[in-house]
């Protein structure tokens, strides 16, 4: 008999509190404080920080620290206004670095 598996989730590297879901990442190819990133449409179980104005690697971006609900660990940030046309598509949307996040239910 076949396995039942549920969503493949990342969780906080901390704590295991399930932050994101697989089927939500939108690119891999992103570059965070801490290396590699990962853009995803939607997280969970998560705070999100003060805003504030970023100089990032494509312009300038609002953006807020996220930060495990559990833990407190910093895991990323939410990205709130792109002031470049090119980058608006990024807006809402959360960038959880690959070295603060793991695989579960995998």
């Amino acid at each position: 008999m076949a396995e039942l598996l549920g969503p493949r989730l990342y969780s906080c590297c901390n704590c295991r509190n399930h932050v994101a879901l697989h089927d939500d990442i939108i690119s891999k190819a992103f570059q965070g404080r801490h290396g590699r990133a990962f853009l995803f449409s939607h997280a969970m179980n998560i705070t999100v920080g003060p805003k504030e104005d970023r100089h990032l690697m494509t312009g300038l971006h609002t953006v807020a620290d996220v930060h495990c609900v559990d833990c407190r660990e910093v895991l990323g940030w939410k990205y709130e206004r792109a002031y470049e046309a090119s980058q608006k598509y990024k807006e809402g949307k959360f960038i959880l670095e690959k070295s603060k996040i793991v695989r579960d239910n995998w």
